[in-house]
C-alpha cells in the first residue's frame, strides 16, 4: 500500500530540513528527499555568516535586516557549539561610502533587531589599535561591528537529525522525478538515485524548497505554473592562509561598492567572498573562474600591506544562490528576501519557496507551515523560537565550559582534538566517543584530527555516505590532509561502505 504522509518536502538543504523540522515538531507526519547529500548545494557553499546582512541597507531592505537580526540572538541560542560571535573590521576608505553613512548604517544595524548578547560598534584608529595593524597605512579609520560565524552544512545536518528525531523519514541520495493531484492528495514518484529503485508516495501537501532546481520541479509537477521566477547568481570563495593575527575579520568595499569579507577559517586559514555573477549554467556544474579569483585577490590586496599572490590560493568554491528575481539588475542589488508561491488548484497545496538566506531559514520554514496551516488543520503551533538543535545542549549555553568538562571527563583526548568535537558534535561528543578509553579506542588515524571513531558516528547518525560527506560538508578535514592521506580515507572508506553493503 502507498505510503501516506501530511507533508512531503523537496530538498535536503538548510529552507528543506528546516521545514522538515519545523513540520515534524508541530506532529505532522513528514518525508523530506534530497537528491544528493545534505547541504551538496548552496547550503554548504555559503560565507558561513549569520548575519543580518549590514550591505542590504543600502537597498532599504529593513524588513530583511530586522528579520535577520533577530533570528542571528535566536540561532546563536539554540546552536552555539557551531555558532559563535565574531567581530568585523571595516577599515574606511574615504573613495567609496563617506564615514557618516557607514556609522549611520552600523547604528541602525545594532539597533534595528533588539541586539541583546553581541556588543555593539565602535570606532578605530587604525594606526593605533592592533586591529588595524595589517592594513595599509593610508587607511587611517575603521569601524568593529558583531555578527556570528556558522558551519552552514552543520546546521543543514542538525536540522535534520531533529526532524528525523521528531519522526520525520528524510531520504537522501533519492529524487523527486514527479508529482500528481488525485482526489484532494499528491501521488508523488520518487527514484533512489543508489539503486535505481521507484516508489510512488501520496502527500497531503508538497513544499518545494529545491533552491536553484525550483523551477525544475515546478516544471515536474503535472497541472501546476506560477508566474514567479528564480534568478540564479553564482558567489565563490577562495582560501588562504590566514595573514593576520587575532580571531577578528574584516569587511572592505570595493570599488564598485560591493563588500568582501575577509574570515578566520579553520585556524590557520582565511575564508574570501563573496562575488556576484549572474549565473544561467546547470547548478551543479558552478565552478570559480580566473576572473573572480583575481576580484578577490584584488580586493584584499587594496586593503592590506601583504599582498596576496594566486599560487597563495589554497583551494576555492562556488555556490547558485536561488534569488527570487524581483527585476533588479545589479545581482548584488537582487533581494534576498523569500517569496512564497502557494498553488491549491485542485485541493492539495503546493508552496514553492524562492529565495531567502541562511540566516533567516527558521523564520522562513515557520512562515512556510503558516502558509499551510489552512491546509493541514491538525498542525500544532509555533515552537522552534525557543528550541535547541541537536548537540547545543551545553552548560549556560558556553561551549568553553563544555570543553572544559569535556577535557577533564577525557583527560586523554589532544587539547585540539576535544575542541574539534566540542565545536562540530557538543554534547553529541558523548556519542561519538562512546566507550573509548585512550586514543587507541577511537580507532584508526587518517592525519589531521580525522579518526575512525568519528567517522563511524557520521556513517551511523549522520546520513554520510561518500567520503566527501564526511571531508567537505559534515567536517572540513580536507583542508587538513596530505593528498596522500586524503587518497588514503578516500580507498578505505569505499572499500568499507562497499563491505558494508
Amino acid at each position: 500500500m502507498t505510503e501516506t504522509v501530511d507533508l512531503f518536502v523537496i530538498g535536503g538543504g538548510i529552507n528543506g530540513a528546516g521545514i522538515a523540522r519545523d513540520a515534524a515538531g508541530r506532529g505532522l507526519s513528514v518525508m523530506m528527499v534530497e537528491k544528493g547529500d545534505l547541504a551538496e548545494g548552496t547550503s554548504s557553499r555559503s560565507g558561513k555568516l549569520v548575519h543580518g546582512g549590514l550591505r542590504y541597507l543600502e537597498y532599504y531592505e529593513f524588513r530583511l535586516v530586522r528579520e535577520a537580526l533577530i533570528e542571528r540572538e535566536v540561532l546563536l541560542a539554540s546552536a552555539p557549539h557551531i555558532i559563535w560571535p565574531m567581530r568585523f573590521v571595516l577599515p574606511h576608505s574615504p573613495t567609496d561610502r563617506p564615514a557618516w553613512l557607514v556609522r549611520l548604517g552600523l547604528f541602525l544595524y545594532d539597533h534595528l533587531g533588539g541586539r541583546k548578547r553581541l556588543p555593539g560598534t565602535r570606532s578605530l584608529d587604525l594606526r593605533r589599535d592592533p586591529e588595524g595593524a595589517p592594513i595599509r597605512d593610508e587607511y587611517r579609520r575603521g569601524f568593529e561591528y558583531s555578527d556570528c560565524w556558522v558551519d552552514d552544512a552543520r546546521l543543514v545536518v542538525l536540522n535534520a537529525l531533529d526532524a528525523s528525531a521528531r519522526g520525520a523519514r528524510i531520504l537522501t541520495r533519492t529524487a523527486f522525478t514527479g508529482a500528481r493531484r488525485d482526489n484532494g492528495l499528491w501521488v508523488v514518484d520518487v527514484t533512489d538515485t543508489r539503486t535505481g529503485l521507484r516508489q510512488s508516495i501520496r502527500a497531503r501537501a508538497i513544499i518545494n524548497a529545491a533552491g536553484p532546481w525550483v523551477k525544475q520541479v515546478i516544471d515536474d509537477v503535472a497541472g501546476t505554473h506560477t508566474t514567479r521566477s528564480v534568478r540564479l547568481v553564482k558567489g565563490s570563495h577562495i582560501v588562504t592562509p590566514k595573514f593576520w593575527d587575532g580571531p577578528h575579520a574584516y569587511l572592505v568595499q570595493n570599488h564598485d561598492k560591493r563588500v568582501i569579507f575577509i574570515n578566520p577559517y579553520e585556524g590557520d586559514r582565511a575564508l574570501i567572498g563573496t562575488t556576484d555573477i549572474p549565473y544561467d549554467g546547470r547548478p551543479e556544474a558552478v565552478a570559480i573562474d580566473e576572473a573572480e579569483i583575481r576580484y578577490l585577490l584584488d580586493a584584499v590586496n587594496r586593503y592590506f600591506k601583504q599582498t596576496l599572490r594566486r599560487e597563495d590560493v589554497l583551494t576555492s568554491f562556488s555556490g547558485v544562490r536561488p534569488l527570487y528575481d524581483d527585476g533588479k539588475g545589479n545581482p548584488s542589488a537582487v533581494t534576498r528576501d523569500y517569496v512564497f508561491d502557494l498553488d491549491t488548484e485542485g485541493g492539495a497545496p503546493l508552496l514553492n519557496i524562492f529565495g531567502g538566506k541562511i540566516t533567516t531559514f527558521r523564520k522562513l520554514s515557520e512562515h512556510a507551515l503558516q502558509k499551510l496551516g489552512p491546509h493541514l488543520p491538525s498542525m500544532g503551533p509555533d515552537w522552534t523560537a525557543r528550541s535547541v538543535l541537536p548537540g547545543g545542549d551545553l552548560p549556560q549555553g558556553d561551549p568553553a565550559l563544555y570543553l572544559e568538562a569535556l577535557s577533564t571527563s577525557h583527560p586523554w583526548l589532544p587539547r585540539d582534538l576535544a575542541r574539534h568535537y566540542a565545536r562540530t558534535y557538543g554534547s553529541r561528543t558523548a556519542l561519538l566517543l562512546g566507550e573509548a578509553r585512550d586514543l587507541d579506542g577511537l580507532g584508526r588515524h587518517f592525519g589531521g584530527l580525522l579518526r575512525e571513531a568519528e567517522i563511524r558516528y557520521l556513517v551511523e547518525h549522520e546520513w554520510a555516505e561518500q567520503p566527501d560527506d564526511i571531508l567537505l560538508r559534515r567536517t572540513k578535514h580536507i583542508l587538513h590532509l596530505s593528498p596522500d592521506e586524503a587518497a588514503d580515507f578516500r580507498e578505505w572508506f569505499s572499500a568499507r561502505m562497499r563491505d558494508a553493503a
